[in-house]
């Protein structure tokens, strides 16, 4: 219980900045077994677990750092890890845990929070080496649902609901599942098997997947509709935000989503459209979030002759996480805070050359404690590009079909639902960014999971 005295809080072990900005593949080492168990061991049981509560999908932390600590349990571990969570290999590669669960240690003050995300992956992946795998029920419910998507609500759903006997059907219109954690975040990050491992335990459960396949296109949405007995809609929310700026659709600019889904399909070796090469340019990525992170960083891979963060903050307000944020310095990315975009230049053909800039300050603190960000005026500035990336945040889409059948859509332009993930349509329900906006993938994991839980309800499981 009082480990922490002694132990020392370690990150894992990450490759070489120098080789691993020439390849795709992770770039954090897995932590030791003992390394697992000594970190796990720091863990002081608190009475009230803070990192429980701050958890979207409120995961049995305590219980599994206990199993693989003190008892070295990794099937025990194993088995809490996935109860609670339906992928918790993923979430423990991608979940920004300096704000959620390791945010909120009792350890954070002054002796460093566990090292939870890393544990995790730990635990699941020496899991899946000893041949331990998710379970899933064997009879059948004589229910089925379809699921729209494929991205972290959609899976996450399946899993509940394949879990409770549930026939399941999924419909996607990339040629891979998985949404954005297969075509948004880059392999550095999350390498694509792992993804794919999760969907193929979904498809040997009992789920049908369908690729290539647009719901209102290659399949009405009524015909889903008529033929289960409820629909999930996980389709994610994939509207780029733009600036609103002079150009800002000249050739040479590009959505953060566009720019990551090209290159990812071009490392899947598919179609894509090839449209901007970073190769050899100078990269300007405009934004400060993790999806801005996942742009610089693989602007960097793709061989930048430069690559520029521009954001309109200063550093301490950046809302990305703070590890990749270190990772995009570590690998030669250029920030520079307090600027805001004005306009795009272009050259004679029409292609960019730059982007005027202006500076910014931060306003006197509100009541209620937020600045607004102002510009000084006669602050313009040049800033060199032959590429710039927009990273502002997503907004959901709204296809045809929604509108067709009656779902209805809120204010913020997202689906609309009630507190039990329903929309206004019987029977189907939706979650994920399609419904709250753009979250984090441990967000739309949870709002799976309830509405799954929810379904299940509905049909009297």
């Amino acid at each position: 219980m009082q480990n922490f005295l002694t132990i020392e809080r370690i990150e894992p072990q990450k490759r070489s900045q120098f080789e691993r900005v020439k390849d795709y593949r992770e770039i954090y080492e897995l932590l030791s077994k003992d390394d697992i168990s000594e970190q796990a061991s720091r863990c002081i049981q608190c009475g009230d677990p803070f990192c429980h509560n701050k958890c979207p999908l409120h995961n049995l932390i305590p219980f599994w750092l206990k199993a693989v600590g003190a008892k070295a349990d990794i099937d025990l571990a194993f088995a809490l890890s996935n109860e609670t969570n339906p992928f918790p290999e993923i979430t423990g590669r991608v979940c920004p845990q300096e704000r959620l669960c390791e945010g909120d240690c009792s350890l954070n003050d002054g002796h460093g929070a566990i090292t939870i995300g890393s544990i995790e992956v730990a635990i699941s992946e020496n899991g899946f080496r000893k041949g331990l795998k998710p379970l899933f029920a064997e009879k059948k419910a004589g229910k089925s649902v379809a699921i729209v998507g494929s991205g972290p609500a959609s899976i996450s759903a399946a899993t509940y609901l394949l879990r409770a006997g549930v026939d399941v059907v999924m419909y996607e219109r990339q040629s891979r599942a998985g949404g954005l954690l297969t075509y948004g975040i880059p392999g550095f990050k999350i390498e694509k098997d792992v993804v794919a491992r999760r969907i193929d335990w979904l498809v040997k459960a009992g789920m049908k997947l369908f690729v290539d396949t647009k719901v209102g296109e290659h399949i009405q949405f009524s015909e889903l509709v008529n033929s289960h007995n409820a629909v999930f809609l996980g389709i994610g929310a994939e509207q780029s935000n733009r600036a609103n700026i002079v150009n800002e659709n000249a050739r040479g600019t590009i959505s953060a989503i566009d720019f990551l889904r090209d290159i990812q399909k071009k490392n899947f070796k598919e179609k894509h459209d090839g449209a901007v090469d970073a190769a050899g340019k100078n990269v300007v990525v405009i934004g400060g979030g993790d999806t801005a992170m996942d742009c610089l960083r693989s602007a960097v891979r793709e061989g930048a002759k430069s690559v520029t963060c521009l954001y309109r903050r200063d550093k301490f307000n950046m809302p990305g996480s703070k590890k990749e944020f270190k990772n995009a310095l570590d690998e030669g990315v250029i920030f520079v805070y307090n600027v805001t975009p004005k306009d795009i230049i272009l050259n004679s053909d029409g292609n960019v050359i730059g982007i005027n800039m202006q500076k910014t300050i931060m306003s006197e603190r509100s009541a209620d404690g937020r600045q607004s960000v102002e510009v000084v005026k006669g602050s313009d500035f040049k800033v060199d590009a032959d590429i710039v990336i927009f990273a502002l945040g997503f907004s959901p889409s709204e296809p045809a079909f929604l509108a067709e059948n009656g779902i209805e859509m809120n204010s913020r332009g997202a689906i609309a639902v009630d507190n039990k993930y329903r929309t206004s349509k019987s029977g189907v329900y939706a979650g994920g960014d399609c419904m709250r906006g753009a979250a984090l993938v441990v967000n739309a994991a949870a709002d799976g999971k309830a509405a799954a839980a929810q379904i299940l309800r509905d049909l009297s499981l």
